[in-house]
């Protein structure tokens, strides 16, 4: 990447700000990274339900400021909008950092919408990211494939009432999606998203999108030796196994239920068959009984909550990664960290995936509510170990060519070059 001429100030907004806890958090200190490698400023602005942590520290080498913020979940959809405790140490951060441009990732549970006005107050050129649908949806969408009475192919996109209403009833906010609507349009200078699917679903609901900038990883300098992965696989009772994995946040909507069907359907084939769940042991817990009734819960292997080396002797000792979401999944990070260890994905066809997996090149894209479909792809797979290579190999070479932090890093100071000049535009208009 070639030096900006024009150095900026660049504050990221997020609620979320440990680097340990999700793939999209990582990325943005990968993409701050970057830009003070070009020559620009970055410091993030997030929250924490401690207050032993509030104030400044360093975080991978960004400054970071934390805001004491703790609420009951229920109220979100009003606290999303304005939480005024936050604001009032949020507005002297941005008065007395100066940013150019103020970055919005995570805002909606914390830092609340009101933080976009405070950004445009300040003079900054406003660039929003939306990493899921909690622009229009109160969480996770999933009422938009219509069921087994449309054979789950409806995308319906659009918010109503008549959805909301049965979904969250009391936690449901009359007005909430039309105040999002308008504090957006009143205040962003540049929306992006991360899939081109994810824009179809919020231009639906009267949302303006400027530009897919497709999310990145930053290739790991060193991957584990043989040895690392033997031990890793030993440590779980893994030798000799093969191993499929799903990964991320465990919750209902990501399939790991009906990643149990599959698993009923696959051990018959694939007596040495294990499951690696990743993620926290009490993120699983929930679902054990159903893995019991399933009658596949000796197939599943919970190594709990791994970072740093375990996690990428994780990666590398899996053989297929899952993403069967049931919900609309946005991208599916982990789909780029498989590719990064040339692993192939089975990924549900909900959502952004089918523009990360490409069916029949990197892995294979399959309906996560039809279970012979989709073990069927997994089948195929595990059965053919030069076919899993063959994927592998095409998923890393398309991780090089597209899904890089300088990729995106490029992309995004286009971005933020178009927001400065909106926001002096206004500023010569006063």
């Amino acid at each position: 990447m070639e030096e900006n001429s024009c150095d900026m100030r660049v504050l990221f907004l997020i609620d979320l700000w440990d680097p340990r806890i999700g793939s999209s958090i990582r990325q943005m200190y990968q993409h701050a990274e970057s830009l003070r490698a070009l020559g620009h400023e970055t410091a993030i602005v997030s929250t924490t339900t401690d207050k032993g942590e509030a104030g400044w520290r360093e975080v991978e080498g960004t400054e970071v400021f934390l805001i004491h913020s703790d609420y009951s979940a229920r109220w979100r959809a009003w606290i999303s909008l304005n939480n005024q405790p936050v604001i009032r140490e949020l507005r002297p951060v941005l008065e007395a950092w100066k940013p150019d441009v103020v970055h919005n990732h995570l805002i909606h549970m914390h830092l609340s919408y009101e933080a976009l006005r405070e950004a445009r107050r300040v003079g900054a050129g406003v660039v929003f990211t939306a990493h899921d649908s909690m622009t229009f949806c109160y969480q996770k969408l999933d009422c938009f494939h219509g069921g087994e009475e449309h054979g789950w192919e409806r995308r319906d996109y659009k918010a109503h009432w008549s959805k909301c209403i049965p979904c969250q009833r009391l936690r449901y906010r009359p007005g909430r999606n039309k105040a999002i609507r308008e504090v957006l349009a009143e205040t962003v200078d540049r929306f992006t998203v991360v899939t081109d699917e994810q824009a179809v679903a919020i231009r639906a609901n009267d949302i303006r999108v400027d530009r897919t900038v497709n999310n990145a990883i930053r290739l790991q300098a060193e991957i584990p030796s043989e040895e690392q992965v033997s031990g890793f696989r030993e440590r779980h009772g893994l030798e000799e196994k093969l191993i499929v994995a799903i990964g991320g946040r465990l919750h209902e909507l990501k399939g790991v239920r009906q990643v149990f069907k599959m698993l009923a359907i696959l051990r018959r084939e694939f007596p040495a068959l294990r499951m690696l769940a990743l993620g926290k042991e009490e993120a699983y817990a929930p679902f054990e009984a159903s893995a019991r009734a399933a009658g596949v819960d000796d197939l599943i292997v919970t190594p709990g909550w791994l970072d740093g080396e375990e996690l990428l002797c994780a990666m590398a000792a899996t053989d297929v990664m899952l993403t069967p979401s049931t919900c609309f999944e946005t991208f599916g990070m982990m789909n780029l960290e498989a590719m990064e260890f040339k692993r192939p994905v089975v990924a549900t066809s909900f959502g952004g995936c089918p523009e990360v997996v490409r069916d029949e090149v990197n892995g294979f894209v399959a309906n996560p509510y039809d279970v012979e479909s989709f073990a069927d792809r997994i089948a195929r797979l595990l059965r053919d170990p030069a076919l899993r290579s063959e994927m592998g190999e095409a998923g890393h070479q398309l991780l090089k060519e597209h899904f890089t932090i300088d990729r995106l890093t490029a992309e995004f100071m286009e971005e933020y070059e178009l927001a400065v000049a909106s926001a002096q535009a206004r500023g010569a208009l006063k």
